[in-house]
């Protein structure tokens, strides 16, 4: 692209990237390169080969084998039409092929125009499954490319090399070649990476990696290319991290400095406990940020059970000293009213703030939730909008236009995957001076994927449990090969209920509707799973009877649920059992053993954080994962691998490994997700590494990216696509 020395572009691209291909292509293959997501020349440039063949590397057919996929150079030796079933109607087309050593018959099924197609003497290439007929093996319905006569490509055989890519049933891996070709020879490429870094890292131009890639004449070749683009994918993302953190030292916030003598320091005196090193240096760190004089955006990630919530309790009363207030934001009414109930009881008079027997330095807390009553509601938006309650507590209803508050100072957000990014938006743009925000996941996150989704976040990180939290033993019940270890597991809450303690049974749905028929259907080879209410009504009359149990799942009211939780919390239920609404932030210490059954329908970092719902208190915690899932199956495997670590970390990144890309990023993260094809954010920690490092840094230099046009229109287009998703949704 040719620009002045200011970026600007100078004489607009005759083919820009974003041109559509019906203009290049024809109507015709365009409408088919559509079925792929292929709609504009950048689109097809992007579409990138899956795998490549080498012609000096066919698979020798007679090593082939019964289950590999094959891609084999042949030439045809005979082809029939056979015709089969009532009548003869159906035709059965057998194809024989030769490397010249041995042979393996092609066989199609209503094509009978593949005879003429595949004459004798016809050299190609042939890739599919390999199977067995009569003894013999076989092809059935095998991906054909001529490599000889009017079809086939122009130099494709000199180069040696041919790039197979991800194709449908109506445009083939030859007719996206073709298509590549074709635009390869017309495309104007922009190149996001900026010259000095592409070659400080020994990476190749954007329009020489396009070539390299898709008309690779040597492995070297195409391997470059994809570390170019690799490489590429993290620049721009991270890219936009940069001036998201850049344009946040931009915005004004109140510096919210710590005040000897004041709420937070009457609270740290009449702690029960001693803080750790970890938590010391996490409040810290938040202390120095709620001091600037721009606003702090702050991930706070933890272990279960880490202490997160005092920490970030501590970074709200430094806010409410300095006469402003903070609101703590929570994913689930079940988990507002925890926090309400916990940060209320730590508090004790400091909570009571202008009331009978409250502290004379102390302020209120309100909770505010979308189901309270009229008459609570109305207290609690009067003392937010006072500023009278210095601590907020809520769900998604703080969010509403009629959620007044005095002076917002502080954000902090429990469990940030539960909120996108827009909703924090929400209260954080309401005020030209920005709040302080902090963000809380009890989820750990490998460092890649941390980089990745939050990006734009300073992160603080509590791996450290709090003095006298016991460990948790986790052990697997095989329920179908072992029945008895079954009945044990529930012997063992009754023991711990005669013991003065309490159990939770978690289960993976609440009923017999379309969530239970869901899940067969994403299943149907495992065995049906056991329904919250039919479960709790079998060991109400069989292994728990006699003893006090709750039911809690998110269907019911929220004065249901909340009185359920409390009554729970008092002793007054001996075992719970619930869905996942007590995954995370439920804080019980009574709680020493959970019962999770079909547990193989849980993810790795679920049940984590599942079991952490367990001993909190003084006692051990033990958690029975029940499974009918076959012994060395995936989902055992995973099971496993939960009962042999308490690590969270470790179980995240295995967690990472096990699921798709796509769903490791998240709904919030679609238009993240849409921008990678190459990059890997759970395998590429080395390039996300060095791509954040060279992004802030080039930022800091050129913060508007002035000097490179090609990375401003990039990072625009991903801004849009992400800003684009958050509207569809909405």
């Amino acid at each position: 692209m040719s620009t002045t020395p200011a970026g600007t572009p100078t004489n607009p691209p005759a083919n820009p990237p974003h041109r559509r291909l019906r203009s290049v292509v024809g109507d015709a293959t365009a409408k088919k390169l559509a079925t792929l997501g292929l709609e504009t020349i950048d689109d097809l440039l992007r579409h990138y080969p899956r795998r490549y063949v080498s012609l000096g590397e066919m698979t020798d057919l007679a090593a082939l084998q019964v289950g590999q996929y094959a891609t084999v150079m042949a030439r045809v030796v005979e082809a029939v039409n056979r015709r089969f079933g009532p009548g003869g109607r159906k035709t059965r087309t057998e194809v024989t092929i030769t490397d010249g050593n041995a042979r393996i018959t092609l066989t199609f099924f209503s094509q009978p125009w593949r005879q003429a197609q595949l004459a004798p003497g016809t050299v190609g290439l042939f890739a599919g499954e390999v199977g067995a007929f009569n003894g013999r093996l076989q092809l059935t319905h095998p991906l054909y490319e001529p490599l000889e006569g009017p079809d086939a490509m122009e130099g494709r055989i000199a180069r040696g090399i041919i790039p197979i890519y991800r194709a449908s049933a109506k445009i083939p891996s030859l007719a996206i070649e073709r298509s590549v070709e074709t635009v390869l020879a017309i495309a104007d490429v922009e190149d996001p990476v900026p010259a000095d870094v592409r070659e400080s890292r020994g990476l190749p131009a954007a329009p020489e990696a396009f070539e390299m890639i898709h008309r690779p004449r040597s492995t070297e070749q195409w391997q470059l290319a994809r570390d170019r683009f690799r490489f590429e994918e993290a620049f721009v993302l991270q890219t936009v991290f940069a001036q998201r953190r850049h344009a946040a030292l931009g915005q004004s916030a109140a510096p919210r400095p710590r005040r000897v003598g004041g709420l937070r320091d009457a609270f740290e005196e009449q702690l029960p406990f001693t803080l750790t090193d970890g938590q010391r240096a996490v409040v810290a760190e938040i202390e120095a940020d709620l001091a600037r004089e721009h606003p702090m955006h702050r991930l706070l990630q933890g272990e279960v059970g880490s202490g997160k919530t005092i920490v970030a309790l501590l970074a709200m009363l430094q806010v409410v000293d300095d006469g402003a207030q903070a609101v703590l934001l929570a994913p689930t009414e079940v988990l507002a009213a925890q926090h309400h109930r916990g940060i209320t009881a730590m508090l004790g008079a400091l909570a009571q703030g202008g009331m009978l027997g409250g502290a004379a330095e102390g302020t209120r807390v309100r909770l505010l939730t979308g189901s309270m009553g009229a008459r609570a509601r109305k207290e609690a938006l009067l003392d937010a909008a006072s500023g009278a309650a210095g601590i907020v507590i809520g769900t998604h209803a703080v969010l509403q236009d009629t959620v007044q508050l005095a002076e917002l100072g502080l954000l902090v957000i429990d469990e940030q995957h539960r909120f996108g990014v827009e909703q924090r938006a929400v209260l954080v743009d309401r005020t030209e001076v920005k709040p302080h925000v902090l963000v809380m996941t009890a989820t750990p996150i490998p460092r890649t994927i941390a980089m990745t989704v939050f990006g734009d976040l300073e992160t603080s990180t509590l791996s450290e449990l709090p003095g006298g939290r016991r460990p948790i033993q986790t052990t697997v019940v095989p329920a179908a090969e072992r029945p008895d270890w079954l009945a044990r597991a529930w012997d063992r809450v009754r023991e711990e209920v005669a013991d003065g303690r309490q159990a939770y049974v978690v289960v993976s749905r609440i009923g017999q509707d379309a969530e239970g028929a869901a899940a067969e259907a994403a299943d149907p080879d495992a065995p049906p799973t056991r329904s919250l209410l039919d479960l709790h009504d079998e060991l109400a009359a069989g292994p728990l009877e006699g003893l006090r149990l709750g039911m809690l799942h998110g269907r019911q009211p929220a004065d249901e649920k909340d009185a359920t939780m409390t009554a729970f919390a008092r002793g007054e239920i001996d075992v719970l059992v619930a869905t996942t609404v007590i995954e995370v932030g439920v804080d019980v210490p009574n709680a020493t053993v959970m019962v999770v059954v079909d547990a193989e329908r849980f993810g790795v970092s679920q049940l984590h954080q599942l079991r952490g719902r367990v001993g909190r208190g003084g006692h051990p915690g033990l958690c029975l994962l029940v499974t009918s899932a076959e012994e060395e199956s995936p989902s055992r495997e995973r099971l496993d691998a939960v009962a042999s670590t308490s690590d969270g970390f470790a179980l995240s990144r295995l967690d990472a490994e096990q699921r798709r890309e796509g769903d490791v990023l998240g709904a919030a993260q679609s238009g993240i997700r849409s921008s990678l094809r190459l990059l890997s954010v759970v395998k590429d920690e080395k390039v996300i590494a060095d791509a954040r490092e060279v992004a802030t840094a080039f930022v800091e230099s050129d913060p508007a990216l002035d000097s490179a046009p090609d990375l401003r229109l990039a990072v625009d287009r991903l801004e849009q696509s992400r800003q684009a998703d958050y509207l569809e949704r909405t």
